[in-house]
């Protein structure tokens, strides 16, 4: 086969090599969407408990409240609401299809790694009057979270989210290149014609101008695929969603450090369980909470 028909069978199937590479380009974009958005749900539903809490609270009431403590238990009251009572319940139809989604995508076993990694690390925060830079916390937590950082737990996704947003620039100089090497094997034929055959050379400038016709419409399909690219990226921006969620976290932590007057340990503390009942672990949080108001109601 010579090169002529090399570079022919190239700019045939280029246009649709780069259909190809932009369809599976934005299936994975639209993944990596999915996936931080799932995750910022769950920091969405941690900001909420965090503020009903804070604007159940009555100041001077409660003194020496522990920001460990504080913390593992609306983590795990976030943990237990979203996920364990949602599918046993299932008292709406997106909840059974939601919970398929959370098992393909990890998102429950990532969002229980967030949370033994956060109370890991708040564990041996010293107590002070200052803010500890929280937001170095729940970034490192969510770096380094591997449920997090891998589209169905196995593709690493910071780089396919990296090479996913080049692909504007790819798919450009993919078009150009089709042009060019459309319009090198039409200058080679060029050369062999007669000017003394005129009729020779009328059928050569036809097929080189047809050629280069051909090759340019590679160049548009990539103008095409490009700006096509640009837009699912904006569209599909997983970093929006990721600086949302770390200010989430980093908001609620810094609301419960500021209610809190502590970061004591205490030794009978129960360590994060994922696969505990659910409903016995909120019912027992409720009645801690009932008798904590008596206390309180006693005191006063």
């Amino acid at each position: 086969m010579t090169s002529k028909a090399l570079a022919e069978y190239f700019i045939i199937f280029l246009p649709y090599a780069m259909g190809a590479v932009f369809m599976v380009g934005f299936f994975f974009r639209a993944m990596i969407y999915y996936t931080v958005r799932r995750h910022e749900w769950f920091a969405k539903e941690f900001e909420k408990r965090v503020n009903r809490f804070i604007e159940g609270e009555v100041p001077g009431k409660a003194q020496g409240v522990s920001f460990y403590v504080l913390s593992k238990k609306l983590l795990e009251r976030t943990y237990y609401e979203v996920f364990e009572i949602r599918d046993r319940m299932k008292r709406r139809k997106p909840d059974s299809i939601m919970a398929t989604s959370d098992r393909v995508f990890l998102v429950r076993q990532g969002c229980a790694w967030l949370v033994k990694d956060i109370l890991k690390q708040v564990k041996f925060l010293k107590w002070s009057e200052g803010n500890p830079k929280l937001l170095n916390i729940t970034k490192a937590t969510l770096q380094h979270n591997p449920c997090f950082n891998r589209v169905f737990g196995v593709i690493p996704m910071v780089g396919l989210n990296d090479l996913i947003s080049i692909l504007p620039g790819l798919f450009v100089v993919g078009g150009i290149l089709g042009t060019f090497i459309g319009i090198a094997g039409g200058l080679q034929e060029l050369g062999t014609m007669n000017l003394q055959d005129l009729e020779s050379t009328k059928n050569i400038m036809d097929r080189f101008l047809h050629e280069i016709s051909f090759a340019m419409k590679t160049s548009i399909v990539g103008i095409i695929f490009s700006l096509l690219s640009h837009v699912t990226n904006v569209i599909l921006s997983p970093e929006r969603s990721y600086v949302s969620m770390v200010d989430r976290f980093e908001s609620a932590l810094d609301l419960l450090w500021y209610r809190s007057d502590n970061n004591n340990f205490p030794d009978h503390e129960r360590p994060f369980d994922e696969h505990r009942d659910a409903v016995e672990a909120l019912a027992e949080d409720a009645l801690n909470k009932e008798i904590g108001k008596a206390a309180i109601a006693r005191g006063a």
